[in-house]
């Protein structure tokens, strides 16, 4: 199509994307596995899933007469202090927030950088229609962006990229017009099972299997109500999300950093006050976490956490 896949995406990258990626619209080649996922249950609380899986493992049913998504993906990555094992205290009373959710809410940024691109493509392809997503929608992200060649998905379940690991948010388009898609990453995992070894909740089941129903991070995100008694001392001080088996990741030893400021840590969120949290009032919540990602676990689910969290900073040493 005269060049326009290459203008395309030295688009994306003037945008802001540190990678991007074409592929076909095809059902996903996991449909399967994602099926037998959900009958698991693996996606514990998280309805949503199941409830628009035709449109997960069918892109037809996302966008009528689709036939490329665009993948693109945003590294977060920041060089600050490591969860573990150099920065644990004993007794001290800061809990951990993931990475990603360090500054501000990346579905705003990214959404409007792929608004941005859509513009664009439509004004190169007459006609074209688009739709843009960023983890919100029925689509599975990690599996296109797998065949656009943008990383593979490791054993963690998290998309790695061989040149920037795997700190990255990705975003995808939606497009009715055929472009020239990329080659597919393979896999670069090996026999490592550093992300198995490390998960504190044995959430990894096998390689490449998560029971989120295990998870740090869906425990202190998506989970609404009490916690099972088992889980809450392996949770440690989590109080949103958890980075462990991306710590592990060799991939990651030398992640470059991102350029985007909007995602460098404030101190509230790097050494968040175990304390302070647990005693929020609903009003306070809004007024700190209403532009964070942090939001999405909700005010009880945070002072919840970080409850849980207080107990175990009070049982170490």
């Amino acid at each position: 199509m005269d060049g326009v896949e290459e203008r395309i995406k030295q688009k994306a990258k003037e945008i802001g994307f540190d990678l991007v990626g074409i592929t076909t619209a095809d059902p996903p080649q996991h449909s399967d596995f994602y099926l037998w996922w959900l009958s698991q249950g693996y996606s514990g609380e998280m309805q949503y899933m199941a409830r628009t899986v035709k449109k997960r493992i069918n892109p037809q049913q996302v966008l009528p007469g689709a036939k490329s998504i665009l993948c693109v993906a945003l590294n977060y990555f920041t060089r600050d202090r490591p969860f573990f094992p150099e920065r644990r205290v004993a007794n001290e009373k800061t809990g951990y927030i993931a990475r990603y959710a360090w500054g501000e809410d990346y579905h705003r940024i990214l959404e409007k950088k792929l608004k941005a691109l859509l513009k664009y493509i439509q004004g190169e392809i007459q006609g074209v229609r688009g739709k843009c997503y960023v983890d919100t929608g029925p689509v599975l992200e990690r599996e296109y962006a797998e065949r656009a060649g943008i990383g593979w998905v490791g054993k963690n379940t998290c998309l790695i990229s061989p040149h920037l690991g795997s700190y990255l948010f990705l975003g995808v388009i939606l497009l009715d017009v055929e472009l020239q898609p990329d080659e597919p990453m393979t896999d670069h995992c090996g026999t490592c099972q550093l992300c198995i070894q490390a998960c504190p909740t044995s959430a990894l089941k096998e390689p490449y299997v998560l029971d989120a129903r295990r998870c740090i991070s869906y425990l202190t995100i998506e989970h609404r109500g009490e916690i099972q008694e088992d889980l809450k001392p392996l949770m440690d001080k989590w109080v949103f999300g958890c980075d462990i088996c991306q710590e592990v990741c060799p991939w990651n030893a030398n992640a470059k950093p991102t350029t985007g400021e909007a995602f460098y840590p404030r101190p509230d969120t790097l050494v968040p006050d175990l304390l302070q949290l647990a005693s929020l009032t609903e009003e306070e919540f809004k007024q700190r976490f209403g532009k964070s990602a942090i939001k999405r676990a909700g005010w009880r689910g945070l002072r919840r956490n970080a409850q849980i969290a207080l107990k175990n900073a009070n049982n170490e040493g």
